[in-house]
């Protein structure tokens, strides 16, 4: 619930901040009079108008991906960044073992598997959830000694 309500809390402040561009740009260009009655010339305005509001969506178009990307890589219980990428796989024999990176949530939460190679369409990253994998760990050090 914390991993989705932190995605939308992302992005209305992008939705707010969007806004206020808009806003911005809305106020720098203002209706005017017709070219007949002495106005501007209409197609230097429109040019220039069209191209703000390009560069608007292709902001727009940046931070909904930037937001997108930031939060696959993120624990889906803790919110932390995903560290320690482990290459698993190998390129040279794909049928056996097909490329892939995994990430880990510093606080052993789970793991990101993500495809590296995606022959067969593009492939969802794989999360596995961990109960506790650090007691684990220190259990089978504990039996060791």
């Amino acid at each position: 619930m914390k991993y989705w309500s932190y995605l939308i809390a992302k992005g209305l402040v992008a939705i707010a901040i969007l806004s206020a561009l808009e806003r911005g740009i809305a106020w720098a260009f203002p209706p005017v009079k017709a070219f007949a009655e002495g106005g501007p010339n209409p197609v230097m305005r429109y040019f220039s108008y069209i191209s703000c509001m390009l560069v608007f969506s292709l902001i727009a178009c940046a931070l909904g991906w930037l937001i997108l990307w930031d939060q696959k890589y993120r624990c889906r219980t803790c919110l932390r960044k995903l560290r320690m990428p482990i290459q698993k796989g190998s390129w040279n024999h794909v049928l056996l073992g097909a490329p892939r990176t995994e990430y880990i949530c510093p606080y052993g939460h789970g793991t990101l598997m993500v495809a590296d190679l995606q022959i067969t369409g593009r492939q969802k990253a794989d999360w596995q959830p961990h109960q506790d994998m650090w007691k684990e760990l220190s259990s089978l050090e504990d039996l060791k000694k």
